[in-house]
């Protein structure tokens, strides 16, 4: 990726590595961390800090939370997937509710993803 890499938000990405929510526990321990094609998690693009991040598909996974769902949350939203989007990322996004009450459908979606970016 081109991007730069914000070096004022590594302490955050730090921090946010340290203290994740339970459903970015439960995808990263029960998932991604084992996942064949690796994944980083809390990973700094530019001003922000992303879930998780695969360079190698050119993914972003990012899980919302409630606040998401507010219109000022959406909007902010909005412009980020436009910001990653300007770097040829492809972003899913999927409420914590997806990762507790489907989290087999996630997983899949993700994969399904992956394995699209990857095809020849």
């Amino acid at each position: 990726m081109n991007g730069k890499h914000n070096k004022k938000l590594t302490p955050v990405a730090k921090k946010l590595r340290k203290n994740m929510t339970k459903e970015e526990r439960r995808l990263w321990y029960d998932f991604l961390r084992g996942y064949p094609v690796r994944f980083l998690r809390q990973k700094v693009i530019g001003d922000y800090v992303v879930d998780f991040y695969c360079a190698s598909a050119k993914l972003v996974v990012e899980l919302d939370g409630s606040q998401h769902y507010e219109a000022d949350g959406a909007a902010k939203d909005k412009v980020r997937t436009e910001f990653l989007q300007t770097f040829d990322l492809r972003v899913l996004r999927f409420g914590n509710h997806d990762v507790l009450q489907n989290f087999e459908g996630v997983c899949t979606a993700i994969d399904k993803a992956v394995q699209e970016a990857l095809l020849p």
